[in-house]
């Protein structure tokens, strides 16, 4: 082995805010092209499995940076804090002699305990920041800087490359806060699709019958909870029902597609600059998002739910040196393994307080022996803004089991107001848009078991408290 082979790789983490898997071309998207995020899949790899173990901001990126669930690193909300005295894989890194920086989002509290930690730099917006000449902390001082949140992220992100210690290798997590509500697109992209109207998506009409009753309480419906403010201008006062909703949708997916836009042209701007410095071949580079989002899925915005366009990410990655060019893989990897998986890169041993698994043994085309064909998902945030049930569940490759026990159970951020706990079944192969609740289908009553016995299982194996229901007593 050459001394340029045994370098151990820069990792390059780039990372949107709610952009769903179904608006990337390279995962088959019908309403937009992402050819420079399909160019990583192109000369890497793309999985197509990949989950979140909490589909909402904050949470999800603790456990990106601790490799542990939400009940072991405290943050079950958007309420929560991370108290950076934990241990991050950021500070692994940096022990192990790599530069780390984070810029952009950040949404973990800032102050005392919560702010970045493990980091050489940082420059991070202020709760989501501003689309339009934002505000960042940068060191723990507040700088406000003119342009495009996207852009300046980006120009900030390529300047720390420029200027690094060009001896050592590097940890750089790019964090745009785009695709994030409410949508702002830039000028360049502010007329993109104007002339045309997106497909809608086949559960659009979906009317919340044969589900639990979770699914009808959300309050997030394009045609009834979307805002003035999502919308951008008041709707015109001759179209209602099927009309109006049809209006709603094209104002907001065509937003949320633009900001996209401007987040894709930045990924080719920092893959260029990879070439143009000589690092593409010893630098891996990821592509991913916090977790998914209903694109006009179920007629919804927002995420929250274990359904499968909320739970899905998008994670395209390429490592010229080690991982074949367009490869796919449909193993189930979850956000608890990022951490592991960038610590594997670099030589570095994963504790045993990490609950994931390195996936680059899958990276490389391998096929790993035990690997998990099922994960634990939970959501904590009990009707709290867009009203969600508080629920957990387990998927595997072919069914998803969800239990609505719908308590607050005292969490930070959510609604002391239980509700009757329920279970839903889908079967994903006969059901992929999970629109038949099976739970109750006597054909289905041995899946059922079967499946509370692995969520059982993976609850005890992530150290995780099952629900206990107590009706409340009649007086």
């Amino acid at each position: 082995m050459t001394n340029s082979q045994a370098k151990r790789p820069s990792i390059v983490f780039i990372m949107s805010d709610d952009h769903a898997a179904h608006a990337m071309s390279c995962y088959g998207s019908k309403i937009n092209e992402t050819p420079n995020i399909d160019r990583i899949a192109n000369e890497g790899i793309r999985f197509d499995n990949c989950f979140c173990t909490n589909a909402i901001c904050t949470p999800s990126r603790a456990t990106i940076l601790t490799g542990t669930y939400n009940h072991v690193n405290g943050v079950k909300t958007l309420s929560d804090r991370l108290d950076g005295r934990q241990q991050t894989v950021s500070k692994l890194l940096q022990q192990a002699g790599y530069q780390t920086a984070i810029i952009g989002k950040w949404h973990l509290g800032h102050g005392g305990n919560s702010d970045p930690t493990g980091f050489d730099y940082w420059s991070v917006l202020p709760g989501q920041g501003d689309y339009h000449n934002p505000s960042f902390i940068e060191m723990g001082q507040s700088v406000k800087v003119q342009g495009y949140a996207t852009d300046i992220i980006t120009d900030k992100s390529i300047e720390w490359i420029d200027n690094r210690d060009k001896e050592k290798p590097f940890f750089l997590m790019c964090h745009h806060k785009a695709p994030h509500r409410p949508w702002i697109p830039d000028e360049k992209h502010a007329h993109l699709y104007e002339d045309i109207d997106i497909p809608e998506p086949e559960t659009f009409n979906d009317d919340y019958s044969n589900r639990a009753s979770a699914a009808a309480a959300a309050e997030m419906r394009i045609d009834r909870d979307l805002t003035r403010n999502d919308l951008k201008m008041d709707h015109p006062e001759h179209l209602e029902g099927v009309a109006l909703k049809k209006w709603k949708y094209q104002r907001y997916i065509k937003d949320y597609l633009r900001c996209i836009a401007s987040v894709d042209d930045n990924v080719g701007r920092l893959l260029n600059h990879l070439d143009q410095e000589g690092l593409t071949e010893d630098t891996i580079v990821i592509y991913t998002s916090d977790q998914g989002f209903f694109l006009g899925d179920h007629g919804w915005y927002d995420k929250r739910f274990m359904y499968e366009e909320s739970l899905r990410m998008p994670f395209v990655m390429r490592y010229p040196r080690e991982i074949p060019a367009g490869s796919t893989s449909g193993k189930m990897v979850l956000n608890v393994d990022f951490a592991p998986l960038f610590l594997d890169y670099a030589g570095v041993s994963v504790p045993d307080s990490m609950q994931g698994l390195s996936f680059r043994p899958i990276a490389r085309g391998k096929n790993p022996d035990g690997w998990r064909s099922s994960m634990y998902y939970r959501y904590w945030m009990h009707l709290s803004e867009h009203k969600v049930y508080a629920h957990y569940g387990i998927r595997t490759h072919q069914y998803k089991l969800i239990y609505y026990y719908a308590d607050a159970l005292g969490t930070l951020g959510s609604e002391d107001d239980p509700r009757t706990p329920e279970w839903e079944l889908f079967d994903l192969q006969k059901d992929p848009y999970e629109m038949i609740n099976a739970y109750d289908d006597p054909d289905y009553e041995r899946v059922a078991e079967v499946l509370t016995k692995e969520l059982d299982r993976l609850q005890q194996e992530a150290g995780d408290q099952p629900f206990i229901y107590r009706p409340a007593t009649q007086e």
